[in-house]
């Protein structure tokens, strides 16, 4: 049975969605990695293979799947635990953006996060994680990308920090809900971070997101969507081509407004026209 090597192959960048971040995706063989820290939080998902590595002592093997977090400052390897190497994709978290998302998820100041070492088996978080990543490095959407990140990193803040982060008793708010609704509605055209939509109404990101998707049902991003397929069908009925509706409706391309609609209507926006 032949096996597919990954590459050695790795693309650092950095998103303005997480200031001071640095983000890895990457793919290894032959590479180990020799003892070294982060000064930030190490937060990898390993998408594929296996990653073996040697942390406080003990040796660990983090499987597909799987989330193997390093605390700030702690030494730490890295090689392939199996022949294929293994590919994943890595958050280096800044130590105070973690810690205010800790403090803006319990609504009170909160000591540095701390993680046991380990390997976290939660296909949950890990689908979360990697979805986030992928957003913020397609740079598409900020709104849906930075409430992916904020949803991926509390969830991991409220599951597994050894000092455990309780999210605080939210209260409704219609007029803030209202507020950002017609924030998000203001111009479709023009992205939205929702750093923007929090600050309008006085709110931490983390806070605003979470009040909106309770009263609404949806997150801030999918409840825009939703208004833009919405308005789109009025220029259809009137037989404005599919893609100038795409266009002047705000979704990046045909493409995205095309895969939206049909899960929304069951049918792509062409059919639907002609029908």
């Amino acid at each position: 049975m032949t096996v597919t090597r990954f590459r050695d192959s790795a693309r650092y960048w950095r998103t303005p969605l997480l200031p001071g971040a640095d983000l890895l995706t990457a793919e290894y063989h032959d590479h180990e990695f020799s003892p070294h820290w982060h000064d930030a939080y190490t937060i990898p998902v390993i998408v594929a293979g296996a990653e073996g590595y040697r942390y406080l002592g003990t040796d660990y093997v983090a499987e597909a799947g799987s989330v193997p977090i390093i605390n700030p400052g702690e030494l730490h390897t890295g090689a392939r635990a199996m022949e294929e190497g293994w590919r994943y994709r890595v958050f280096y978290a800044p130590v105070d953006f973690m810690q205010q998302l800790a403090a803006d998820v319990a609504g009170r100041p909160q000591d540095l996060p701390w993680f046991e070492p380990g390997v976290i088996r939660d296909a949950d978080l890990a689908q979360r994680l990697a979805r986030a990543h992928r957003l913020l490095e397609a740079q598409a959407d900020p709104l849906a990308a930075e409430a992916a990140m904020l949803d991926a990193l509390s969830t991991l803040l409220v599951r597994y920090a050894g000092n455990p982060t309780k999210p605080a008793r939210l209260a409704t708010d219609d007029a803030r809900v209202a507020t950002m609704k017609e924030r998000l509605t203001g111009d479709l055209i023009v992205p939205l971070q929702l750093g923007e939509l929090a600050e309008s109404v006085g709110l931490s990101p983390f806070h605003a997101a979470r009040l909106f998707t309770r009263v609404t049902g949806m997150p801030p991003h999918a409840w825009r969507n939703q208004v833009r397929l919405q308005r789109a069908l009025a220029p259809l009925r009137a037989g404005v081509s599919v893609t100038e509706v795409a266009a002047a409706s705000g979704f990046t391309d045909q493409s995205h407004f095309t895969r939206h609609f049909r899960r929304m209507f069951g049918v792509p926006p062409g059919r639907w026209q002609a029908a």
